[in-house]
């Protein structure tokens, strides 16, 4: 069985935590876990499946962020890569009471880049149980991933995680 790649940024916070919660409902050997700083862009290839993790940022600030958001550096490297035959989930970390325009954005951010180079995505979330005006990480009552906020749900997010990486798993054929 191939490894998963769980890459994450930014390293510190909320966004690591939840990585970690994440890899902990994997066996050890089962995934490869990075903040992307410390990911090396060639090992891309040893990886057919991949579970991405972001907080929001604006999509008028993602070009721009380079410094601060190594999203954007992983995909400028990834430019001619094809994730053809690649499946990715993704979490996202938002605050739908202070930023209900833009709750986990990042989703729909990510979402473009992997669809861009052919990739298919997994593990899509319900928008139920949440309150927000916007998000470009959902559609159709959908959010493109796991979408969890710490800052007024963070007692939901155990139970979140369990049942997302369970679908995941199932949707990954582990």
């Amino acid at each position: 069985m191939n490894k998963i790649a769980l890459l994450y940024w930014a390293p510190g916070g909320n966004v690591e935590k939840a990585a970690n919660e994440i890899y902990d409902q994997f066996e050890s050997d089962q995934v490869f876990m990075a903040h992307l700083a410390g990911f090396d862009m060639q090992m891309i290839d040893e990886f057919d499946k991949f579970i991405f993790g972001c907080a929001t940022i604006g999509a008028e600030v993602w070009q721009d962020a380079r410094a601060n958001n190594m999203w954007n550096e992983f995909f400028l490297h990834a430019e001619n890569d094809s994730f053809a035959g690649k499946q990715f989930a993704m979490f996202g970390l938002g605050d739908q009471v202070l930023y209900p325009d833009n709750f986990v954005d990042s989703l729909g951010l990510l979402k473009n880049e992997i669809e861009k180079r052919g990739g298919k995505l997994v593990g899509q979330w319900p928008a139920e149980g949440y309150t927000f005006i916007g998000s470009e990480g959902s559609a159709q009552g959908k959010f493109f991933g796991l979408a969890l906020d710490e800052d007024q749900q963070a007692d939901m997010t155990p139970k979140r995680i369990a049942k997302w990486v369970a679908q995941v798993k199932k949707e990954f054929g582990l």
